[in-house]
């Protein structure tokens, strides 16, 4: 139990800093409200249409396999330092994870999933 405590010591640290630093700043900060600040910012330009505009799915799936290429690379930091003690079993399975990710990605290759039509 004691290895824990400088874990819970930089978890109470890290909760303790965001909090005071979000108390700090709603107590110091000026509010003058008007309608310029109350307006949507759209990088300079005004705002056209509405907030609630439909988006097409393409925009969702790209995000989703962005996100899922990416936590499936963060699987092969572990392997890489458990690489020796693995030996030629960890290989094989590794192996075959690259290659099951890579028939995925040729699948939506094909399927033109990654285009912006």
């Amino acid at each position: 139990m004691r290895e824990y405590i400088p874990v819970l010591l930089f978890l109470v640290v890290a909760i303790g800093f965001a909090g005071g630093t979000i108390g700090l700043f709603s107590i110091i900060v000026p509010r003058r409200r008007n309608a310029v600040k109350n307006s949507a910012y759209e990088c300079g330009v005004d705002p056209v249409g509405d907030a609630r505009e439909r988006f097409s799915i393409k925009f969702y799936l790209v995000a989703v396999l962005f996100i899922l290429f990416s936590i499936e690379a963060v699987f092969l930091y572990p392997w890489a330092v458990a690489f020796r003690q693995l030996g030629l079993y960890g290989l094989v399975e590794m192996a075959l994870f690259i290659v099951i990710l890579f028939v995925g990605y040729v699948y939506l290759l094909k399927k033109r999933a990654l285009e912006w039509d």
